[in-house]
């Protein structure tokens, strides 16, 4: 009998130690109270109905007020005998919680926790433990996860219970776009997702060694296999690629123009990009274009509760942002940017400057016309505007504008007459509109409708003064293009893309000289219809994409197939396997006539195929390797083939004897990409390494296979980044890539005679390559706030060790001995200080 009543016992006190531990709202547990001790509670039933505790008894009134004080954010005030008073308390709340899937209950490392309209926040750490101090009782937390919905919850509710962690559940959401597989790659905002494409994140972007404000195309040079032989952002070569070979999408809007300072910044203001997307093989088939990589840009695409925005100023330009809701269903984005040179020429603007137009008629070893007197003003901006409509929940539309531009004017005087012997001007722009809408028409079907105009344009113009010769040259692209797609999703697993696209491109070239009269123009025009299907799988640990475009080109009434393939397989918890591949199709093109040409500062111009002596550009490539994540680990392991057919001598920029030869070729790469990366929550460490061989392969050239000239065989990054305090980060890092190929003369015969006078006698084309390039870069970011506004400083500085890097090498025939060549070399850019100040509301 004894031993039964101690078995009641233990079991009836285990069982209200479990109800003890139970959690209930707070108002019904005050209404309880308020009968059984007959009293009366009063308070803002706002502050209270998110508000829970742990459910108890008690003896007296005493015990239980003081349980409400110490269990609770509230703050207890008894008026007389029968009524009391509760408020939030006028304190700051520390609390933890761990973040768990509300599916599987495992934990979520990474997660992002943010203390909404403040700085305050942090991430999950690996056991999805998180803990905040200081934070005002009446704050929301927003919480987010790739791959999960987003949930927001009172800081007042996660308050510590007897020394306890709360557990918080996120719901997995159900993406039509492929998730996220490492949330944090190689800094913050930097992820990668299963289909193998790269995506960064402007909103959340940590720090990146040099770079002040994150520059989106600067950012993707850190990924493997993406780099640039002459540091230019107008000439990203990837996995030995030229620039004209890269789809550049803004907003859905094709744009034929990337870079401000010409080449050296991005034209894509970082501040409403919300999202950028780099695909380098296994393209989905809704892209066509782009030969090799896809690279993806969309501003901000939800509505707002408040207007928000922000001003930058950094030692090149100012900028601002701002969106403002109008309601619930309407909103517009505006940001702009302009260079400050007119203002004021920083030692950032000297630098780049210097670098920009130092082989142009500009500024050059040979030419001193500056220090003579010349005039110069160089200036570019860009602007942007969205308007965004909800329909409903399930019909959205929005609009985008965009203009890029570069305005330069050049004067270059006589010093001894002081007079202006010639001006110069270069006026370079890309124009674009473009609108969508997006439609749910239940849970397993929706559609998308796109439609845009692109203007991309450069002129130039030269006015001799002596003789009274002007000559103008232009070019000119005009593309509009429509897009529709739908997206079935077949069951759980199994999702159904299909669609059709038409795009009309027409480029214009004209030069005229007025004397003596000489004009010349020409104007081309394709049209293609595309058709386009792809199914993809999607599994825990399988995901498996195959699709095909259909293409026919008007013109040439041909018909092309571009089967593409995109797969991923996990082996266990921590291994996976991957494989892509695609063929492709591009009708336009960049050539160069004349390295002069368009003052030598810009001097490519867009061409179309005529699928005659400029071919379509085809290719085919294909790529497969490892991956292996655990415990902050990354390594990932791909190696890589790419043949590219249809390109033209004229557009890979040739300084040697194949100059102007008109021909078309083909060029092979072959390569191995490496990833190693370690993050933690305050650094991450990460190494970046490509090796490849790149040919060129031209039938009618001799020889007619050589190095190309993006070969560069051994490319690495090596890179860190570490949070000293909450609001400290530092970044160092180093770029190293061999140098470049280059063409040298014949020893002792280095110039030939050529018609009534002499040009110079190259050897080998490619035979040899430019010293290695090493640069190191740093930064240091401070984040600071004072109410609702968040501001940050940057400090940064590329080449710290002002390193000189040949970045290019040609010949010319010397003016002084006509027998010998003279070399003509461009070095990177040089120790560039460079300082950001960013306030955010």
């Amino acid at each position: 009998m004894l031993i039964k009543t101690y078995i009641t016992a233990i079991v009836l006190f285990g069982f209200l130690s479990l109800k003890a531990q139970e959690q209930i709202a707070v108002i019904p547990f005050l209404n309880t109270l308020e009968s059984q001790f007959d009293v009366k509670f009063a308070y803002k039933t706002e502050d209270l109905e998110h508000l829970k505790i742990r459910s108890a008894t008690f003896e007296n009134l005493t015990l239980a007020l003081k349980y409400i004080q110490e269990e609770s954010p509230l703050e207890v005030e008894k008026l007389s005998d029968r009524y009391i008073a509760l408020t939030l308390k006028t304190g700051t709340l520390s609390f933890c919680a761990i973040l768990k899937d509300a599916t599987n209950f495992s934990v979520l490392a990474g997660a992002e926790i943010r203390v909404t309209g403040t700085n305050q926040g942090g991430i999950s750490g690996s056991k999805g433990q998180f803990q905040l101090r200081d934070i005002a009782p009446g704050a929301e937390l927003e919480i987010s996860y790739l791959g999960y919905e987003r949930l927001i919850v009172k800081a007042a509710d996660l308050i510590s219970q007897g020394g306890n962690c709360k557990e918080l559940y996120l719901k997995p959401q159900d993406f039509k776009l492929p998730e996220i597989v490492v949330s944090r790659f190689l800094t913050r905002g930097l992820q990668k997702s299963v289909d193998d494409r790269f995506i960064i994140n402007s909103e959340q972007f940590g720090i990146l060694p040099g770079l002040v404000d994150p520059d989106i195309l600067q950012t993707i040079q850190v990924l493997p296999g993406v780099e640039s032989i002459d540091e230019s952002i107008n000439n990203i070569n990837v996995r030995g690629g030229t620039q004209d070979e890269n789809l550049m999408l803004w907003d859905d809007i094709v744009m034929y123009h990337s870079g401000h300072f010409f080449g050296l910044i991005s034209a894509y203001n970082p501040n409403l990009t919300k999202k950028v997307s780099v695909i380098k093989n296994g393209t989905p088939s809704e892209y066509g274009g782009g030969v090799s990589s896809t690279i993806r840009m969309n501003t901000e695409n939800e509505i707002g509760n408040k207007i928000s925005g922000g001003v930058g100023l950094n030692g090149l330009s100012a900028d601002a942002f701002i969106q403002i809701p109008f309601g619930k269903a309407v909103a517009l984005q505006l940001s702009g940017r302009h260079s400050i040179a007119d203002q004021l020429q920083t030692p950032t603007y000297q630098a780049y400057f210097k670098r920009s137009f130092q082989d142009s008629e500009i500024e050059d070893e040979n030419n001193t016309s500056l220090d003579d007197g010349a005039q110069s003003d160089f200036k570019f901006y860009d602007y942007t505007a969205k308007l965004l409509v909800d329909f409903n929940e399930n019909h959205k539309a929005r609009v985008s504008f965009i203009q890029i531009s570069n305005e330069l004017f050049y004067a270059e005087q006589n010093a001894a007459a002081a007079n202006v012997t010639k001006t110069s001007n270069l006026d370079q722009q890309n124009i674009a509109i473009g609108g969508n809408l997006t439609s749910t028409w239940s849970a397993n079907y929706s559609t998308f409708v796109n439609a845009y105009l692109t203007k991309y344009n450069i002129d130039s113009r030269e006015f001799f003064t002596d003789s009274e010769q002007e000559l103008l040259q232009e070019n000119e692209v005009l593309e509009t293009g429509i897009k529709l797609k739908g997206i079935q999703q077949i069951g759980k697993n199994l999702e159904w893309l299909h669609g059709y696209q038409f795009t009309e491109t027409g480029i214009r070239n004209g030069t005229r000289v007025s004397n003596p009269l000489f004009s010349q123009r020409q104007k081309d025009v394709v049209r293609s219809h595309s058709a386009f299907t792809d199914l993809t799988y999607k599994s825990s640990k399988t995901f498996l994409r195959a699709g095909l475009r259909a293409s026919y080109f008007e013109k040439f009434e041909k018909l092309r197939l571009e089967p593409r393939l995109n797969a991923r397989q996990k082996l266990g918890a921590y291994v996976a396997l991957k494989a892509q591949g695609e063929f492709k199709y591009q009708t336009a093109t960049q050539i160069i006539d004349f390295e002069e040409d368009f003052l030598g500062v810009e001097n490519r111009r867009w061409i179309l195929a005529n699928d005659n002596d400029i071919p379509l550009i085809r290719s085919k490539q294909f790529s497969g390797g490892m991956e292996f994540k655990k415990n902050g680990w990354l390594l990932d392991l791909s190696g890589f083939y790419k043949n590219v057919a249809g390109i033209t001598a004229s557009n890979q920029g040739f300084q040697n004897q194949f100059q102007f030869i008109k021909t078309s070729g083909s060029y092979e790469v072959k390569g191995l990409e490496f990833i190693l990366n370690k993050t933690k929550k305050n650094y991450s460490v990460y190494l970046t390494y490509t090796f490849s061989t790149n040919d060129y392969q031209f039938e009618s050239l001799v020889p007619d296979q050589f190095p190309n000239n993006t070969d560069l065989r051994h490319s690495l990054n090596l890179a860190g980044n570490y949070s000293i305090l909450k609001n400290l980060d530092i970044a160092l890092g180093t770029t190293y890539h061999t140098g470049r190929p280059y063409t040298v003369p014949i020893a002792g015969e280095e110039t030939i005679s050529s018609g009534n006078g002499r040009i110079v006698n190259y050897g080998s084309p490619n035979a040899e390559n430019l010293d290695d390039f090493l640069r190191v870069d740093a930064s240091v970011n401070y984040s600071f706030e004072a109410g609702p506004i968040q501001g940050k400083v940057t400090l940064g500085a590329l080449n710290v060790l002002n390193a000189k890097n040949p970045i290019q090498q040609y010949y010319i025939v010397n003016p002084e001995d006509t027998t010998r060549a003279h070399a003509i070399r461009n070095n990177s850019l040089g120790f560039t200080p460079n300082a950001s100040l960013r306030i955010n509301f």
